[in-house]
């Protein structure tokens, strides 16, 4: 299914032959607007005919293909009746590639909030949502979607509009909009904005209802997804994944070693995130990025999920890529209840283990004196 979300795209939102040609160059504009050229975007920027085309030709289709990774490996319990509320939704990205990826959960009727301040950016995920089920012909869809026109202003919780209190709370690619401007130096500006994300999540939760927030796969959105993690802790929320353990993140308060008087793990060149090969992304997803000249040849990104804490002692995650190591060993690092690891072996069974694998490792009391980490065999 997921190979053919291009040409679904393309029929559901068709550019006229005149327009076609210069979709390339608007994809490359719009991304630069979402990347280096931050401070020349208006908040309303995908109000612009040729950006939102962008955003829903090259955009979306890879934010589901980020998502349909990430969604069946999370812990998701829904029941009839139950509601969901996605904030910062753009154009439905979380409901349509939960409907993709969680085909059990099609036949449950479940009430989808989906909050967005951009009216066109809403319309047209319904208007793709639609032709998504219509694709695999779904004739009696049970999910209630209900676009809902607001700005979210996590500074203003007390003022946000009452909901049913929902069973999933979700935000992807939401909040570095807020803390992008922040200077990479500011902790105590990103823990204030992780402060008030919290509060915003909480508000829209039921009791012990699990969150999800996904963000980019770089430094500035791990260092958020730590902070955001000890915020949610506070207000009762245990992280349920990536983290194999409720103990303090590793990589969000610097060193956790101490070797010979020098600090260790430097969270400035180590973050917690996520990367996977793009070979099975969709062919005619690949040579549109080509076109533009933004080919990706991995998708990275970081999240946090909050549930019940099922991991079993000495169990740890992968979240480095392989690099080798002396005597013809190779490594990958890893994060546990020990704090950071890393994890050695054979260069075929390191290679293997792949980015977010959860390992089993034993404590040994051997540290790495390059990272400070702990050293275990896989």
């Amino acid at each position: 299914m997921l190979e053919s979300i291009p040409s679904l795209i393309e029929k559901t939102f068709p550019i006229p032959g005149r327009f076609k040609s210069k979709l390339p160059s608007d994809i490359a504009e719009l991304s630069h607007l979402l990347t280096n050229k931050r401070g020349n975007r208006s908040l309303s920027y995908l109000t612009r005919p040729n950006f939102l085309s962008a955003y829903l030709h090259y955009f979306l289709p890879w934010n589901l293909y980020r998502l349909c990774l990430l969604l069946p490996t999370l812990n998701i319990n829904l029941q009839a009746g139950d509601s969901i509320t996605d904030l910062g939704c753009g154009p439905l990205t979380l409901t349509s590639a939960l409907w993709l990826s969680r085909p059990d959960l099609r036949n449950l009727p479940l009430e989808f909030n989906c909050i967005d301040r951009s009216g066109p950016v809403l319309e047209a995920g319904k208007k793709f949502f639609a032709a998504l089920c219509e694709s695999a012909d779904c004739k009696n869809v049970l999910w209630k979607i209900n676009l809902i026109k607001e700005d979210i202003d996590i500074r203003l919780v007390k003022g946000a509009k009452k909901r049913k209190p929902a069973a999933l709370v979700c935000s992807v690619n939401m909040f570095n909009e807020i803390y992008e401007n922040l200077s990479h130096n500011d902790t105590e500006g990103l823990r204030q904005t992780a402060k008030n994300a919290t509060k915003t999540l909480c508000n829209e939760a039921a009791k012990d209802a699990p969150i999800l927030t996904v963000e980019p796969g770089v430094p500035q959105s791990g260092k958020f997804i730590s902070l955001l993690r000890d915020a949610l802790m506070n207000f009762g929320h245990s992280p349920s994944s990536p983290c194999t353990h409720a103990a303090a993140c590793p990589l969000s308060n610097g060193a956790t070693k101490t070797i010979k008087g020098r600090n260790w793990i430097d969270t400035k060149k180590r973050w917690c995130h996520f990367a996977y090969e793009t070979t099975d992304a969709p062919k005619e997803l690949r040579k549109l990025s080509a076109a533009a000249k933004l080919p990706k040849e991995r998708l990275v990104f970081s999240f946090l999920f909050t549930g019940s804490l099922t991991a079993k002692k000495g169990e740890a995650r992968i979240i480095s890529d392989a690099f080798p190591l002396p005597y013809n060993r190779f490594g990958r690092y890893a994060c546990c209840e020990h704090g950071l690891v890393l994890v050695t072996g054979e260069k075929d069974r390191i290679e293997n283990t792949a980015s977010g694998s959860v390992v089993h490792i034993a404590a040994t009391g051997q540290y790495d004196e390059k990272s400070g980490a702990m050293i275990s065999a896989l």
